[in-house]
């Protein structure tokens, strides 16, 4: 057995009761990324909102997704898109840029 399997298999337990929790505080968490993204905007003067509103974004997607992974509800469980992903174009990148596209077919 690697390390890695080791890794999962000790942390089995803890993904199901932080899905737990997540589920219970889903409100309270949503709430206060809200409250994180305002006060990091008028620390930055607004200078970083789109960046700002897109991880706030992309951070509530990922709580989603933790809370309803296995609840059996249709369009749960990873098979929806994150905000500003498109269903054809990947999501941008960790630096906040997007992937480059490829050039339109020349005909």
């Amino acid at each position: 057995m690697g390390l890695l399997d080791n890794v999962k298999a000790k942390l089995g337990p803890a993904k199901g009761k932080v899905s737990d929790l997540a589920q219970r505080h889903e409100g309270k968490i949503h709430h206060g990324l809200d409250k994180a993204a305002q006060a990091v905007d008028k620390r930055t003067k607004g200078k970083y909102s789109g960046k700002i509103q897109t991880g706030t974004g992309r951070a509530k997607y990922a709580m989603e997704r933790l809370a309803h992974k296995d609840d059996g509800e249709p369009g749960t469980g990873g098979t929806t898109t994150p905000p500003g992903a498109s269903g054809t174009t990947p999501p941008p990148t960790a630096g906040g840029t997007p992937p480059p596209e490829a050039p339109p077919p020349t005909s």
